[in-house]
């Protein structure tokens, strides 16, 4: 079943000013003007932890790849929850599709780089008949048990999604991310060891139209994310589609230079032309030549300490 298409994919672009700035007629004070984040040296997120959020296997690796790579390049410890068991996108019948995208999922946990993977296998389409209450109590407990200091997920406020998988998965990880800081909810958890822990930072990706307030730089990170979409074999942009366009072609007597060389090359540049063409227009609008974008929320400045530190006078 072929959930995308990747030729009609859509952005939200601020401006082409590769600094923060703002969009005409448009409001971004809720969290911030647009930004862009580029590589940074070293490891200046080491000892945080990275939850890679994504309802079905090719999710991630399509929309926010690139910004994982960089992330835990700079320390970040990762690790991938995957909501769904893939049942309805992939070759075969049920059981082998399953089969097929738990494969997939753990090469692109690997790939990543992720110390853990969490299938949570809920029925692929039918999320929205999910209790609430429960996902976001199973979600809670992979936050407080794993520390989980950020997160990277659909956006919950992304216009025009028309897949249940994406939105309830948004809505909870959403609801989660901030429950998971109190300390009177799921008191079982606590009887088991784990402690109150809130998600400080979100990176919300979207499909269709959403608030953009954050641009990645993932120019550096561009044969990386193809690495990680040539993983997903069962659905999404199949490590074969290049050489099977190419033979198609062949068929009728026709050929692409852009599919030159072995099945493997043919399928890379088809990625990089086709699958990532979001990516390279993400690029162009802000100066770049790769990025990706998202709804960013990172913490509250704390103004009750800056305005001690700054007046504070002794006794």
């Amino acid at each position: 079943m072929q959930r995308r298409h990747f030729l009609g994919s859509t952005f939200t672009a601020a401006a082409a000013e590769p600094q923060a700035t703002t969009e005409p007629g448009r409001d971004f004070h809720a969290h911030g003007n647009v930004v862009i984040e580029r590589a940074a040296s070293g490891q200046p997120h080491k000892g945080k932890v990275l939850a890679a959020i994504q309802p079905h296997s090719d999710d991630l690796p399509i929309f926010a790849a690139g910004t994982i790579f960089k992330l835990l390049e700079e320390g970040y410890t990762g690790y991938l929850i995957r909501m769904t068991n893939d049942d309805m996108a992939g070759p075969g019948n049920v059981a082998e599709t399953v089969a097929a995208n738990k494969r997939d999922n753990d090469e692109v946990a690997r790939i990543f780089g992720m110390k853990g993977v969490f299938d949570l296998n809920y029925g692929n389409h039918n999320m929205d008949a999910i209790s609430p209450p429960e996902l976001k109590c199973r979600l809670i407990f992979l936050f407080r048990l794993l520390k989980v200091d950020t997160v990277v997920c659909y956006d919950p406020w992304g216009h025009y999604e028309e897949n249940p998988d994406h939105y309830v998965t948004a809505a909870g990880v959403e609801a989660a991310a901030w429950m998971a800081a109190g300390d009177k909810d799921y008191p079982e958890h606590f009887a088991a060891g784990l402690k109150p822990h809130a998600v400080r930072e979100k990176y919300y990706f979207g499909r269709f139209q959403q608030r953009v307030n954050r641009v990645v730089d993932t120019a550096r990170w561009v044969e990386k994310k193809i690495d990680v979409n040539l993983a997903n074999k069962a659905q999404g942009p199949a490590g074969e589609t290049g050489a099977k366009l190419k033979a198609s072609l062949a068929s009728q007597g026709l050929r692409l230079p852009l599919l030159e060389g072995d099945d493997l090359a043919a399928s890379r540049n088809y990625i990089r032309e086709f699958v990532m063409r979001r990516d390279r227009e993400i690029g162009q609008a802000f100066g770049l030549e790769w990025a990706e974008q998202y709804h960013y929320i990172g913490p509250e400045p704390d103004r009750v300490r800056e305005y001690v530190q700054r007046n504070a006078v002794k006794l």
